[in-house]
């Protein structure tokens, strides 16, 4: 009996993994052309129109290799100086807030975290705020995404470090501090609203609605390695959160390091989520919606929703900054009102539709 036990055991284990293999491979092969698919219509589509075998042959031109289609030079220069920066930036910032949504939904074991729940977000937003005001131009065109980055970094490590108690983080209280310091944050935020001339009303209220029109090859180059770290990171932290999901009494008991899990999904957040604010803005939804879309389609298991999230949120951001450049042509929508736009009601229609299953 005891041998046929672990048999048993020994094949459910050795089905298991193929079916996860199996769940990661369609959706890499769903998810990287829908990615691509968005790059290029984001790349070809605005004023100046490009063919997606215009864009691939000046892409081409750059690496030495012989054009597919003739372009002109104005073409080249759109796609190169202005549109390809921009379209790589969205790509990054989505990757990293929907990572981030994933994460903080593991951690906090609620479906409703999301990157600004731990005042990442608000924590910028002051900053960006204060510095605009106090006309603290100390770094010139960089003063705003540094001081958004410094404002998330600031928060996140001012909550984690209430959240201690007797060396462990308790995430209950860190909840609840994020609460308490989002609630600060949007009252510094408001009073330096409420202090600002016109033109410094117009910096604060654009920059919260959110924008990838700042997009400039110096500040891809900025945040890709803070953005990729943060992915990539996560991703080597799929089978913690698994572990997570079961309660950290039972994570401890599987040899998971719970406390130095915590600290490092708390520090890739951060990383990722004030890198991704710091350059364009709050960008509402992403981080709610996307973990939701990849789990109900491929199931919770973060070695597959941590990396699909991330192309997903990637590819929809893309999406989304495409509609917020030609929608009102020729002013330019922020990018921020998209994506609430898109996400409430869908994430309205996903809450409705679990109630009626009662999965929720």
């Amino acid at each position: 009996m005891q041998s046929l036990r672990v048999e048993s055991s020994t094949w459910s284990v050795s089905e298991y993994v193929p079916k996860v293999r199996i769940k990661r491979t369609q959706g890499l092969l769903l998810l990287v052309p829908f990615l691509l698919v968005c790059g290029v219509a984001s790349l070809g589509v605005g004023a100046v129109s490009i063919s997606p075998l215009q864009v691939l042959s000046i892409l081409l031109s750059h690496v030495g290799l012989p054009p597919l289609a003739e372009f002109s030079e104005q073409q080249a220069a759109v796609l190169t100086v202005i549109r390809l920066p921009r379209v790589l930036l969205g790509v990054l910032v989505g990757a990293a807030l929907s990572i981030a949504g994933v994460a903080l939904q593991g951690l906090f074991r609620n479906p409703l975290a999301d990157p600004g729940l731990l005042g990442v977000s608000s924590g910028a937003s002051v900053a960006v705020s204060a510095v605009t005001v106090l006309k603290l131009q100390l770094f010139g065109f960089y003063t705003l995404p540094l001081a958004a980055f410094a404002g998330s970094l600031a928060a996140i490590l001012l909550i984690s470090s209430l959240a201690q108690e007797n060396g462990k983080t308790q995430v209950t209280m860190m909840l609840l501090c994020g609460v308490a310091i989002n609630a600060l944050c949007t009252a510094g935020t408001g009073l330096f609203t409420y202090l600002s001339t016109d033109d410094q009303l117009r910096t604060i209220t654009f920059w919260q609605l959110g924008s990838l029109a700042g997009a400039t090859w110096p500040l891809v180059a900025t945040i890709t390695p803070l953005i990729l770290l943060c992915t990539v990171g996560m991703v080597f932290l799929a089978n913690p959160l698994n572990a997570l999901l079961l309660g950290e009494t039972n994570a401890s008991h599987l040899g998971i390091s719970v406390e130095r899990t915590k600290w490092m999904l708390v520090v890739f957040v951060a990383l990722g989520v004030g890198a991704a604010v710091a350059v364009s803005g709050m960008i509402g939804f992403l981080g709610l919606v996307v973990p939701h879309l990849v789990r109900l389609w491929l199931g919770p298991n973060h070695r597959v929703l941590l990396p699909l999230s991330a192309l997903l949120g990637a590819a929809l951001l893309a999406l989304a900054d495409l509609v917020a450049r030609t929608v009102v042509v020729p002013s330019e929508l922020p990018i921020g009102i998209v994506t609430a736009l898109a996400g409430a009601p869908f994430f309205l229609y996903l809450l409705l539709r679990q109630r009626r299953t009662h999965a929720l």
